[in-house]
């Protein structure tokens, strides 16, 4: 007999730099929210390092390396493996719920980057869900609100779908690289908004962020970071829901609120 797949949440998480690993308060947090989800018949993950158009769906083969796409760490994080089944069958439902005549491209050289298996790599440690990786085709929030949405029904058939990104990311503003570093006003302020705005189901203003938040440019002098969020919105039953705010704090001053979506 055929299980029927449990119907999987949207995530949005701050997936944090390769280091997050080695902290354990991230660490327990992330395992914690895992522990409360079905095990899913497949990932789907947007992150906000890999920004292509059109569309584009990457490699479905185990085999193609991780994409290491930062600098200046330690050499074991550039020995991390995350051997995770491909998913050619995600692939092609990914392809066929986009609109007709819109271009969809393939990457097979594109792997995982590490906004997508830092993460994976706590909550899926044993590596043996099939994950695949597709683009940001833009930044604009109402669009990515679109994608969400075609992409919805993929919830129902088990599919986990991530946007990946950080809820601050004021890199060039730092000036205490602690993990414990006291954080920013600018990134304290623009999470306090960021929670009072999640928690009143406003979407408008959520998407008119970079002209409505306290601490912008600062919190996001690039917007990548904060735009996976509105893919998960709008995958949710309902954007203007009050989503679960599961993981808050900061890291390295930054703030790594994340939220589960029905």
């Amino acid at each position: 007999m055929t299980s029927i797949p449990t119907r999987q949440p949207a995530l949005f998480l701050s997936h944090g730099a390769p280091p997050l690993v080695d902290d354990p308060t991230w660490v327990g947090q992330l395992q914690t929210l895992a522990g409360t989800l079905a095990r899913p018949t497949a990932i789907l993950v947007v992150s906000a390092h890999w920004e292509a158009a059109p569309l584009t769906i990457g490699s479905t083969d185990s085999q193609t390396p991780l994409t290491y796409d930062f600098g200046g760490f330690p050499e074991k994080y550039y020995r991390v493996l995350y051997p995770s089944p491909g998913a050619p069958d995600l692939a092609r439902r990914v392809a066929a719920l986009m609109p007709d005549g819109e271009p969809i491209a393939h990457d097979p050289r594109r792997r995982l980057d590490h906004g997508a298996y830092v993460p994976l790599t706590v909550m899926y440690p044993d590596a043996d869900v099939p994950v695949l990786q597709i683009s940001l085709p833009t930044l604009d929030p109402e669009r990515l609100l679109e994608l969400g949405r075609r992409l919805r029904p993929l919830r129902d058939e088990g599919v986990l779908i991530i946007g990946s990104g950080f809820t601050t990311h004021g890199l060039p503003f730092l000036r205490d690289w602690r993990p414990e570093a006291t954080p920013p006003g600018w990134s304290a302020e623009f999470d306090a908004w960021a929670r009072e705005r999640l928690e009143a189901g406003d979407v408008e203003s959520l998407v008119r962020f970079p002209e409505t938040a306290p601490g912008m440019p600062f919190a996001h002098p690039t917007v990548e970071h904060f735009a996976p969020l509105f893919v998960a919105l709008g995958a949710s039953d309902d954007a203007e829901q009050r989503p679960d705010q599961v993981i808050d704090g900061f890291w390295m001053g930054l703030s790594k609120r994340s939220l589960v979506l029905s």
